[in-house]
């Protein structure tokens, strides 16, 4: 199969990336990937805390010098422009129409991962499969398809983990977004990234009934982890409070008891 190669169209939106998050916020990076893992395959599972994770992302992973394909919603590359600079870039999308489909194109999505991870690409994606909803903003119980993509294809796993990004832009963006956007060029609140350790998932097999699951929640595991420590001064609740984002508990995450 031939090379990944980054387009020129995902390197000049990752330099545009860094620019909004430079008016926007003051961006803090820690942790790196490490050098055998840059060349790929690799994936990238990130916590998704708001709207405005995608270009947070963009601009941290610009920041380590690496070009993740990015497995995003369907309804991003439906829409005229940014549709076109997301195929361009060579993301990966996930269409989520209706509920009872949501496995067949997971499945579609996964299909296409493997094909990019194939390829010697980075993949990055979110585990949780949508915007948390927990209260305290942490990661919540994780769908399936990350867990399969990495353990049908051997690619290591490495938490992302991200704290601030929910204060740029409210959850119910574009509704709010303009007085949001002039409050963040005044005050410029703090995004922060880390690139942790690969997850383990050693004797793990997808063939095996529970692994799967156990795979899920090794990876939430760790991004819960690491998320704690990017929050150390707002260990349960977060201090800044969005109105316009719905709370529930309903896929709060429990970590499995010890085999």
């Amino acid at each position: 199969m031939q090379p990944w190669r980054t387009p020129l169209t995902w390197h000049v939106l990752q330099t545009l990336a860094r620019g909004v998050v430079g008016a926007l916020a003051r961006l803090e990076v820690t942790g790196d990937i490490p050098a055998p893992l840059r060349d790929g395959p690799l994936i990238l599972a990130v916590n998704h805390i708001g709207p405005f994770d995608p270009i947070a992302l963009s601009a941290a992973t610009a920041a380590i010098g690496v070009h993740p394909r990015i497995m995003a919603t369907g309804g991003l590359f439906r829409a005229p422009i940014v549709g076109a600079a997301m195929r361009a870039s060579g993301h990966i999308r996930v269409n989520r129409t209706r509920v009872s489909a949501d496995e067949a194109h997971a499945a579609a999505a996964v299909d296409d991962a493997t094909a990019a991870l194939a390829a010697g690409s980075i993949v990055a994606g979110y585990p949780e499969g949508r915007i948390t909803l927990d209260p305290g903003l942490w990661p919540e119980r994780g769908r399936s398809g990350m867990a399969r993509l990495a353990l049908a294809t051997g690619a290591p796993v490495l938490p992302v983990t991200q704290w601030g990004s929910h204060e740029v832009l409210p959850y119910a963006a574009p509704t709010g977004m303009w007085p949001a956007i002039l409050r963040d060029l005044r005050h410029r609140p703090t995004v922060r990234f880390h690139f942790g350790d690969p997850v383990d998932l050693t004797g793990l097999d997808p063939a095996v009934r529970g692994d799967v699951q156990r795979a899920t929640d090794r990876i939430i595991t760790a991004l819960r982890t690491d998320l704690a420590r990017l929050r150390p001064d707002e260990p349960d609740r977060p201090r800044w409070t969005d109105p316009t984002r719905p709370a529930e508990t309903r896929r709060t995450f429990q970590a499995p008891e010890p085999r």
